[in-house]
């Protein structure tokens, strides 16, 4: 009987048909919305508590099979595959609020709840949570990746906004980093360890997360420009200046085009900026009139507002659905997409030179971008059965990466590392800063078993032990 054999009689004898080796189940979690191919697991738990996720770690790190977490698959560097098989754990079933704290401001949920979920938990208690990265992801893999998205300028990433969270070690042994205090001086920092490292640390079962008060009034605001240079200057000179914008979102003109298409607006089809401000009549009235004549002088077209709720969650929807609505511009293409983010002082310069390094481009192309806090993304359009085109994609997001970091930047602002990037951290950390990496990598999952070849790429489960047998042999 071969170990995996045993492995799934073992799952399957404690999760019944929450255990699946299906064909079309395990491919589902072989694949997230990345142009990385569908490497599917051997099987997939469905957890629905922290104990299920416990036990499905034990029993794997027994047979030294790898764990993949998967949340809902909306991911863009290949976090879900699975490189060496092994079990995928779909948290998608632990969706309950815990509790809501208004009083504290924060609420506890468990991995599987969606940003829209909460959204809609928290509808009535004046407060929100303020990290929308487009996608209806999962809270638990927007923690793992360190997710920020739209509102990132006025409220932080996913490290930001979240105070503690429980997680289950490569041992299947539950950690919880913390409490909900605002503030603590106590010991390592956890929670933030565990924040961002994508799986490959621990799988994050539940959050405390921080909310925010509703502002008291919100204004949306559209303005085209003539060229994307004075587009992403605008943002940056209202940053410089001070105005506190919640968003500022960046299209260019094929991005708009797209969004006309897709979204049924009629914009014209050159380099536009959606704003958002939030705060009192007051301060949304001074702050419009601030990035206006900002706008104004650099070309800018008068402002078009959108005050209702429903007009400016048709606008935001415009702009998270800007993904399929640009593949939609190729049908049948694959999107291959990255993003990089800079110091806001070097933003205008990055873009415009990955701007012009793209023109020479075979493949239809478009920059969008998080401009307020120097985070912007490319996305080709690519013919999935195409080689060349691939190849010619990653040339130039190999040059956009090197471009951001020779510019004091990071390889990705908000996608992560996964297995799409690996090659780009030696470069951004150097030799030491990788071996840390690695260190600890050893120290919490000495078999390799949570979502191997990620982030860190090859480093084999024999290598893995190797290393934390030699840390034991030297502390002692």
């Amino acid at each position: 009987m071969t170990v995996a054999t045993t492995l799934h009689d073992e799952l399957r004898d404690r999760f019944g048909d929450r255990f699946s080796t299906a064909a079309a189940v395990r491919d589902h979690h072989g694949k997230d919305d990345s142009h990385h191919p569908t490497i599917p697991p051997d099987g997939v738990v469905f957890a629905q508590s922290t104990e299920d996720v416990a036990y499905t770690v034990q029993a794997c790190a027994r047979h030294r099979t790898p764990v993949i977490p998967f949340g809902a698959g909306t991911s863009i560097e290949g976090h879900v595959q699975a490189l060496h098989g092994g079990i995928s754990i779909d948290m998608s079933g632990m969706n309950r609020v815990l509790a809501v704290r208004p009083d504290d401001l924060d609420a506890t949920v468990e991995a599987g709840v969606t940003r829209l979920q909460l959204d809609r938990e928290l509808r009535g208690t004046g407060l929100f949570f303020p990290v929308d990265p487009g996608a209806d992801a999962t809270l638990g893999g927007m923690a793992a990746t360190g997710a920020s998205g739209t509102t990132t300028v006025r409220y932080g990433t996913m490290r930001d906004n979240v105070v503690s969270l429980t997680a289950v070690l490569a041992s299947g042994e539950v950690v919880r980093t913390g409490g909900r205090a605002r503030k603590s001086s106590a010991g390592y920092d956890l929670t933030h360890l565990l924040v961002g490292s994508e799986g490959t640390l621990g799988v994050i079962t539940e959050l405390t997360v921080r909310l925010h008060p509703v502002p008291e009034a919100m204004a949306a605001a559209v303005c085209a420009f003539p060229d994307l240079d004075e587009a992403v200057r605008s943002v940056v000179e209202g940053i410089q200046l001070g105005v506190p914008v919640a968003r500022a979102e960046l299209l260019d003109a094929t991005a708009v085009k797209a969004a006309n298409l897709h979204s049924g607006f009629d914009y014209a089809e050159t380099p536009t900026v959606f704003f958002e401000f939030h705060g009192s009549e007051g301060d949304i009235k001074a702050h419009c009139a601030m990035i206006e004549e900002v706008c104004r002088g650099l070309g800018g077209t008068a402002f078009t507002y959108a005050r209702r709720q429903e007009d400016r969650a048709r606008l935001w929807k415009a702009r998270h659905d800007i993904y399929p609505a640009m593949l939609a511009l190729r049908p049948g293409s694959h999107g291959l997409t990255s993003d990089v983010c800079v110091p806001i002082s070097r933003l205008a310069e990055c873009i415009a030179a990955t701007r012009d390094d793209m023109m020479s481009a075979s493949i239809p192309w478009g920059i969008v971008g998080h401009v307020g806090d120097g985070n912007f993304h490319t996305l080709f359009m690519i013919d999935p059965h195409s080689e060349a085109e691939l190849a010619e994609a990653e040339a130039l997001n190999e040059r956009m990466v090197r471009r951001a970091l020779a510019m004091e930047g990071t390889c990705t602002g908000e996608h992560g590392i996964g297995m799409g990037k690996i090659g780009f951290l030696r470069e951004e950390y150097g030799d030491a800063g990788v071996g840390v990496m690695r260190a600890v990598k050893a120290a919490l999952d000495p078999g390799g078993i949570l979502n191997p070849g990620k982030v860190l790429g090859p480093m084999d489960l024999a290598d893995a032990r190797a290393k934390s047998s030699a840390g034991v042999r030297q502390s002692r």
